[in-house]
């Protein structure tokens, strides 16, 4: 029998999930079968993509946490397994970014877009492996960049740290295979968001390389649904410490 990519009766956690990458990724989840913890720091994103959860046929847990504190962080796990008994998929989107040449990039910013990109998955990661520790299985997928693979220029901390994502999410999965827990991570390229238009215009270097995208179009936020429902799923069983790169080809152009 063929692996399924069914997540019926699988509870996910999506952090960022009140708008982007994030929701699409909540309802994608939804609709492959899976109840969602749906986390957000604004309370009525959150409320809006649990109903919207809901409207699909799965439960849905609203729960507004900024994961950037470890207290919300425990207080939001605990919350969850309250709700639904078990923890079976943790997606860590939560993340932010702007651009910022780095001679003037403060030491406060480089430390605030480490803290909102590396740190948060750390912490995320690490406050639900003990529910998947005792379930005997788990899958954590980080939401990591093209960026942490390439060079980026006006965005090196945030680079910095997308490749510490990468390398977190190679090292827990090699860490925690002996527990079932599968580790993966997902690299968008170029995806449609209301703050890329602004980014393209202020950096024709972006523009430039947007140009050369071989499926010659911008990515949108459903196209990284798929990848995130397969590495939840059991049709990546075997997959573990992967980063699944999804850009249109770009990085195979660049290099």
């Amino acid at each position: 029998m063929y692996p399924s990519f069914s997540l019926a009766n699988r509870v996910a956690i999506v952090t960022g999930s009140g708008r982007g990458i994030g929701k699409a990724t909540a309802l994608g989840m939804a609709q492959a079968g899976a109840d969602v913890a749906i986390l957000a720091r604004t309370a009525a994103d959150v409320e809006k993509t649990a109903g919207e959860v809901r409207a699909l046929g799965r439960r849905a847990l609203a729960i507004p946490t900024d994961v950037r504190i470890s207290e919300q962080i425990l207080a939001m796990v605990e919350a969850t397994l309250k709700e639904f008994g078990r923890i079976d998929v943790l997606v860590n989107n939560a993340g932010a970014a702007f651009l910022a040449p780095t001679l003037s990039l403060s030491e406060g910013g480089w430390d605030a877009l480490i803290r909102e990109n590396l740190k948060t998955p750390f912490l995320c990661s690490k406050a639900v492996a003990p529910a998947m520790i005792k379930q005997g299985k788990g899958s954590i997928i980080n939401i990591s960049s093209t960026e942490g693979v390439r060079s980026a220029a006006t965005t090196a901390a945030y680079a910095a740290a997308k490749a510490g994502v990468i390398n977190l999410t190679r090292s827990l999965a090699v860490e925690w295979a002996q527990h079932g827990i599968r580790v993966n991570a997902v690299s968008p390229g170029f995806i449609e968001n209301p703050g890329l238009p602004e980014a393209l215009q202020a950096n024709t270097g972006l523009q430039e390389k947007l140009s050369r995208v071989p499926l010659a179009r911008m990515g949108r936020q459903e196209d990284i649904v798929g990848g995130v429902i397969y590495l939840a799923s059991d049709a990546a069983a075997y997959v573990t410490g992967a980063n699944l790169i999804i850009d249109g080809g770009l990085t195979s152009v660049l290099g």
